[in-house]
This record gives structure tokens, C-alpha cells and sequence, in this order.
């Protein structure tokens, strides 16, 4: 069993998910947006927000949607781990997620790794970004 995260935004899924797929080397496998579900509660305002998008690349998955039907609230107490098999190939997800985005902890050298950070990103994704200690 291996767990996937599911990320919801706000009207951001599809810039969020396009920019993910740039940093991990990954590829979008659908992208649909609410307008495609015919549902008549999905208002204008809202029909070209993304209701499910897949994205994979080497070693995992991420899915991700707008919020369109309401409710969702931020990820407070919830990060995305993402373990990386160098330190430099960890700290240039790091360099690249934090652009415009908030650091909670420096990416440095830690007990348990040569290179580890957190952050949340631009859209409001919290991520845990480590180097592998091999």
C-alpha cells in the first residue's frame, strides 16, 4: 500500500499542478476541468477549475483539485514528505518551491540528514523536503 497525497486549491490547481510536474520531473496523466462534469451546481465562476487532476513521476503520485463545491480549508498540520536521493537534487526542489512561497525551516544538514527544509509553497502547499542519508 502506498499512500497519495490529494492537494485542493482555490482556483490555483492547474497552475499548482503544472509547476509541481516542472519541479519533480513529472507528467500530468488528466487534467479535467468542473465544466466537463456537467454538474448544474458548478456556476460559471468556477467551470474552468480543475475537478481532478493526476500528475506522476519517478516513485510517485500526487492528485490534486479545486475546491469546487466549497469547504475545504487550509492544510494547516498536514505536509507533503518528499525524500530525495541527493542533497543537491533536494535542494533545488527546496530553492524552486520556496520561490514566493514561506521557509519554516532552513534546508541544511540535520541529524538525520545531509540535506532537509520545510516550507509553504506560493499555494499554500506545505512541504517536508528531504535528501536521503545514503
Amino acid at each position: 500500500m502506498n499512500p497519495t497525497p490529494y492537494l485542493c486549491f482555490q482556483g490555483t490547481c492547474r497552475e499548482a499542478m503544472t509547476f509541481y510536474a516542472e519541479v519533480f520531473g513529472g507528467k500530468i496523466d488528466m487534467m479535467m476541468e468542473a465544466s466537463e462534469m456537467q454538474d448544474p451546481t458548478v456556476g460559471d465562476e468556477k467551470a474552468g477549475w480543475i475537478a481532478h487532476c493526476g500528475l506522476t513521476f519517478p516513485g510517485g503520485e500526487l492528485l490534486a483539485s479545486d475546491d469546487i463545491m466549497g469547504g475545504t480549508g487550509a492544510m494547516d498540520g498536514c505536509s507533503v514528505m518528499m525524500s530525495f536521493p541527493t542533497k543537491p537534487e533536494a535542494q533545488a526542489a527546496f530553492s524552486r518551491l520556496a520561490e514566493g512561497g514561506t521557509v519554516r525551516m532552513d534546508f541544511g544538514e540535520t541529524f538525520w540528514s545531509p540535506g532537509f527544509g520545510t516550507l509553504t509553497d506560493r499555494f499554500g502547499t506545505h512541504w517536508m523536503i528531504d535528501a536521503d542519508a545514503s
